[in-house]
């Protein structure tokens, strides 16, 4: 098998779970290898795994027979153009600028929420979210701006995800969807209803599934929660 994905742990990896949920829902075979999460200094046991094949030391790292891609935009476009077939983006050019600003947004924003919600499938902290929704105004705007984004391109565009069939802007989103269900944030019923339809997709529930199974406590992945 030519492709690796190199990921972290999944219960807490959200940049990790993109590429992973694109690949398996399209059904594109690859070789999963998954580094643990033990510490980001240069000595440790990831820094030093992941280095050997990304310089950033960082996951995740695609790696196609040997060529390794890092970052999850520039591996969901190599992606895109080696299995053209798959259609990641939306066929209709102004359709795929709009999937690819989405994406971007998506990689360089929401920060509020990535800061005060942190990944984390197994756990349910709603008492948390609660305070959260409370004392947080950038929390607030980021739902409300992601509210308005996917809401605008369900309607625009009918459904079920928002380009109509899965791409890439639903598996970007993917590992927000699973930070609004573990913080039980407040939304409106049709944008519960997507996040609710990308996390019954198959790709989603089987690497939810796996991050259940994993029973690895990383301390510092938990902010709200001793052991």
């Amino acid at each position: 098998m030519s492709l690796q994905l190199y990921i972290g742990n999944k219960n807490y990896s959200s940049w990790s779970m993109r590429p992973w949920v694109l690949m398996t829902q399209a059904g594109i075979a690859f070789e999963e290898i998954m580094v643990r999460f033990d510490a980001f200094d240069a000595q440790s046991t990831f820094k030093t795994t992941v280095s050997a094949v990304n310089p950033v030391g960082k996951v995740p790292v695609l790696v196609d027979d040997g060529f390794a891609v890092w970052d999850t935009l520039a591996i969901a476009e190599y992606l895109a153009e080696r299995f053209p077939e798959k259609a990641l983006w939306p066929a209709d050019p102004q359709a795929r600028a709009r999937a690819r600003s989405v994406c971007a947004e998506m990689h360089s924003g929401f920060g509020a929420l990535r800061s005060h919600c942190a990944m984390n499938i197994e756990a349910s902290l709603p008492e948390v979210g609660r305070i959260v929704w409370r004392d947080q105004a950038g929390v607030r705007a980021d739902v409300a701006r992601l509210s308005d984004m996917w809401s605008a391109l369900l309607d625009a565009h009918g459904g079920p995800l928002l380009f109509g069939e899965f791409s890439i802007a639903d598996a970007f989103f993917a590992p927000v969807c699973s930070r609004l269900r573990t913080y039980a944030l407040p939304l409106a019923p049709q944008v519960q209803a997507y996040a609710d339809r990308v996390l019954a997709l198959p790709a989603v529930q089987a690497w939810v599934a796996q991050a259940l199974a994993e029973h690895d406590f990383v301390a510092f992945d938990e902010p709200y929660r001793a052991r």
